[in-house]
Order: structure tokens, then C-alpha cells, then sequence
């Protein structure tokens, strides 16, 4: 059953939309993140134009993290202060990301920077995962039954403005999530993401927050930032496809809660091993596409 796509302008079969909506709003339950950095490749590799993919990505990424952060909630596992904090620097990321988008769309190399972003962050980020939890997997055998930490002291807990937050039971800087969330609010304005393949990393590794509580913090403070990035994607660039949009948070609400509860039965770092996978297969396959050859070498396009 094919449905036309009116800003992307091209025709899709939506029982595949719907079933790739599902697919990544499971993988956002499961892991915290809200699924932008599978599914706007994955529109990518289906002929949706990139501009197109990350604006409307955006949109859908904000259900299937509401539906997310109400599992996650019901189980006590998100910590609203640090989340708030996030959000403040993830809005401000969020709008200067859209202005800088906007720039480059304007200059015509908005889609090389999107996969280039990609590469980058995705490649980075999960070698890094990949190689914590492979160690943190063999620490766990070697190391079962004593007692470790919370969690490490490093110089970021020596910085001003320090606060309480409880339900992480952390006492740090308010500076450093704020930074975290500017950075990933620039990241889910230009590649369409929630952030959530930066932000839970960062959460964990940076402020030493518990996995079980990431989860449900990342989502929480990514449904306010991508719903940001949304509205100002559609008012500046026009570039959000509401029928395509509605189609994925179809699917991706109902997988959501899915991956929630099946994310209740594996370990922290378990969780971010098989995240870490994920995140280098995309990564390459973002890479092969920008070394061979295209089939059309050239292109006409419309100056915007």
C-alpha cells in the first residue's frame, strides 16, 4: 500500500514506515535514546531526501520518547531535576542548531555535513561504548559479590554551582549537564537525533549517573528538545513531512513500551554493548555510501 509523501515528495509502502517506527521506538524504550540516529539514515537509505529526514525525524522522535519516559517513570527511574537541567542547555543548543542549519541548507552542503556528522559521532561513540562494555563485562565476572563504588571523583566534581540531585545520588556542577545538553541540542538540530547515542555516554561516563536512571532522564529531557527543533524546523525551512511523521510515531508509541520492559531484564552494560553495535553498524554503512560511487553523478537541484 503506497501513501505520497507531500514535502519529500515521493511515494512510500506504509506498512514499512509503520514497521520501522515500531522497530525504533522499541530500540528507544530499550535503551534510552530516542532512535533519530537509526531511523533518519534509514530514510536516508530509502530515498527520503536528508533535510527531509532529519526535520521529520525530529517530530517523531518526541512520541516515541513520551512513551518511553512513561515506562521508565512508572518505575521510579527518572530523575526530573538532572532532566531539567539538561533541558535548558539542550533548547538553546537546539534553536542555535536550527539557525546553523539553515545556513547550510542555504549554501547547499547541509547533506555532506549530515552524513559527515554521522560518521564522526556514531563511529567515536560507539567504539568508545564497545570497548567500556566488553571491560566492564570482564570486571563484572572478576569482581562479583564485593562491593564497588557509585560511582568515581574527577576534576568535573570540582567545578562551581554545585546541586543535589537525589535520585542520581549526585552532588555536582549544574555547568556540566548544561554543556552536555547545548551540545546534544546542536546534534538534534542538524542530524535529526534525540542525542540520546551522546547524551547517555555522557551521562554515565561524565556525571557517573546510574545506567537504570540515564535511561529514563535521556528520554525525558529529549521529548522537549526535539519538540523544539520540530517547530522550528517547520517555520524556518519547511521541511517537516506531517504524513511521514505520523506514520513513524504510529509505530514507534507502541514500541516504546516494548523495549522498556524488555530493557528491565538486561544489565547496564549489556545494554550498552549491544547499543554500541548498533551504533558502528549505521556508521558504516554512512561511510560506504559516501565512498562509492553514486549511480548519478550529477543532480539538479532548486536554490532555497
Amino acid at each position: 500500500m503506497q501513501i505520497y509523501l507531500p514535502i519529500a515528495e515521493m511515494s512510500v509502502n506504509v506498512f514499512l514506515i509503520l514497521g520501522m517506527g515500531g522497530a525504533i521506538g522499541f530500540l528507544s524504550g530499550l535503551f534510552g535514546v530516542g532512535g533519530g540516529f537509526l531511523m533518519t539514515p534509514l530514510l536516508i537509505f530509502i530515498g527520503v531526501p536528508p533535510a527531509v529526514a532529519v526535520a521529520t525525524e525530529a517530530n517523531q522522535i518526541v512520541a516515541s520518547s513520551v512513551s518511553g519516559v512513561l515506562a521508565h517513570w512508572r518505575r521510579g527511574n527518572v530523575d526530573f531535576k538532572m532532566g531539567s537541567v539538561l533541558l535548558v542547555g539542550g533548547i538553546a543548543g537546539s534553536t542555535f542548531g536550527v539557525g546553523l542549519f539553515s545556513i547550510l541548507r542555504g549554501l547547499g552542503q547541509i547533506d555532506l555535513v549530515i552524513s559527515l556528522s554521522y560518521v564522526i559521532f556514531l563511529g567515536i561513540v560507539g567504539m568508545l561504548m564497545l570497548v567500556e562494555s566488553l571491560r566492564t563485562m570482564r570486571q563484572r565476572k572478576a569482581t562479583a559479590g564485593k562491593r564497588r563504588k557509585l560511582h568515581q571523583h574527577t576534576w568535573i566534581h570540582g567545578l562551581p554551582l554545585k546541586t543535589r540531585f537525589r535520585r542520581s545520588k549526585l552532588y555536582i556542577s549544574a555547568l556540566m549537564p548544561l554543556a552536555i545538553g547545548f551540545f546534544v541540542g546542536v546534534l538534534s538540530a542538524i542530524m535529526g537525533v534525540g542525542g540520546g547515542f551522546i547524551m547517555v555516554p555522557a551521562m554515565i561516563y561524565l556525571l557517573g549517573m546510574p545506567t537504570a536512571v540515564v535511561i529514563g532522564t535521556s528520554l525525558f529531557q529529549i521529548i522537549f528538545v526535539t519538540a523544539n527543533v520540530t517547530f522550528l524546523q517547520a517555520y524556518a525551512n519547511q521541511t517537516v513531512d506531517v504524513v511521514l511523521a505520523i506514520l513513524l510515531l504510529t509505530g514507534a508509541v507502541i514500541g516504546a513500551q516494548f523495549g522498556a520492559r524488555a530493557g528491565a531484564r538486561l544489565h547496564g552494560e549489556q545494554l550498552r554493548g549491544l547499543l554500541a553495535v548498533m551504533v558502528l553498524a549505521v556508521c558504516g554503512k554512512l561511510f560506504f555510501d559516501l565512498l562509492v560511487t553514486p549511480v548519478d553523478l550529477y543532480s539538479l537541484g532548486v536554490a532555497h
